[in-house]
């Protein structure tokens, strides 16, 4: 039996000023969704990104003292590549990451913060497309994001985040999850392909850890093959792609 030919991707919206994207550990934002975020930063949009940890846990020659400063320099200067500035760590334990109230309190006090109208996180399903396990820590941020969306607007749930001068905010009008099988929606990204592959070669330390291949041939080849793929589903043009949910 022929598969059926999944939907076209539409295009995300843009009638946006302020996004936030929350996400595990640092090079989360690196695999395939950066060279949106270079797009939309060309356009003058406000980009901050939010790290549940400094991904300690990441590279098994390194110590988790020594490779969480590592890792967040390189996170700030990924960041710098692709126009975004504001690099937030929230100091959770890299690898056992808990979904719960603790986590969402966070997110929900970075969505306060920021104020942004797009929220963006990573895939909090168990697996990638049905064929690889998601991490925990991926699934718990992604769950937590989803919710602290609604926590940041209702000034009963965490009424000492209001104490601290953080008023709710109701103003997340869609959140966006990259990696996600269920894609809705998608962004060129001609334009920003350049800078996704510069923004993820700042994560030098950890690539050189995870494989033997040339950093630049390895990433190239992942970033531009996904977004061609992706593509195909987007008039032919090279893409990222996220499932959008509305609010």
């Amino acid at each position: 039996m022929t598969e059926p030919t999944p939907p076209q991707l539409e295009p995300m919206p843009d009638d946006w000023r302020r996004a936030l994207a929350v996400v595990a550990h640092p090079d989360d934002l690196e695999y395939g969704c950066s060279a949106a975020i270079a797009q939309w930063t060309d356009e003058g949009r406000q980009v901050a990104y939010v790290l549940a940890t400094r991904g300690e846990a990441g590279i098994d020659t390194l110590a988790p003292a020594e490779c969480g400063p590592l890792r967040e320099r390189e996170q700030r200067a990924s960041a710098a590549v692709v126009g975004v500035s504001e690099v937030e760590f929230l100091d959770h334990q890299d690898g056992v990451i808990e979904y719960g109230v603790a986590l969402r309190r966070d997110i929900a006090a970075a969505v306060r913060r920021h104020r942004p109208e797009l929220v963006i996180t990573l895939n909090h399903r168990d697996t990638w497309g049905g064929v690889a396990w998601n991490t925990p820590d991926h699934v718990a941020v992604g769950r937590a994001t989803l919710d602290a969306v609604g926590d940041a607007a209702n000034r009963w749930i965490f009424p000492e985040l209001t104490e601290r001068g953080l008023e709710p905010w109701d103003g997340v009008r869609w959140v966006a999850v990259a990696g996600s099988s269920n894609a809705t929606h998608a962004v060129d990204a001609s334009a920003g392909m350049e800078r996704a592959v510069r923004s993820l070669l700042e994560h030098r330390a950890y690539i050189e850890a995870l494989t033997t291949e040339d950093p630049e041939t390895y990433v190239r080849g992942f970033l531009t093959g996904f977004a061609r793929s992706t593509g195909e589903r987007f008039g032919g043009k090279p893409a990222v792609a996220f499932e959008l949910f509305s609010r």
